[in-house]
């Protein structure tokens, strides 16, 4: 295996209570957290104040090199 540059993707560790931004996507704009499970998010607009639950899809991203692919 030979040290590859790749992205990694991290699920972001969300809490109640969070004010959040997402920018780009159908999903964009400002949000309040007021759930988080194992596999969904719950967000609330602090605009319309509509909710709506997710299956989770915020990830922190960070580049770098590594074993790519890795085994086991």
């Amino acid at each position: 295996m030979s040290e590859e540059q790749m992205i990694v993707f991290r699920p972001y560790p969300l809490a109640v209570g969070q004010k959040i931004r997402i920018e780009g996507g159908r999903r964009g704009g400002d949000w309040l957290v007021i759930g988080v499970s194992d596999r969904t998010v719950t967000l609330r607009c602090p605009v319309s104040f509509r909710e709506f639950e997710w299956d989770r899809f915020c990830y922190f991203v960070e580049e770098g090199k590594g074993e790519w692919p890795r085994r086991g």
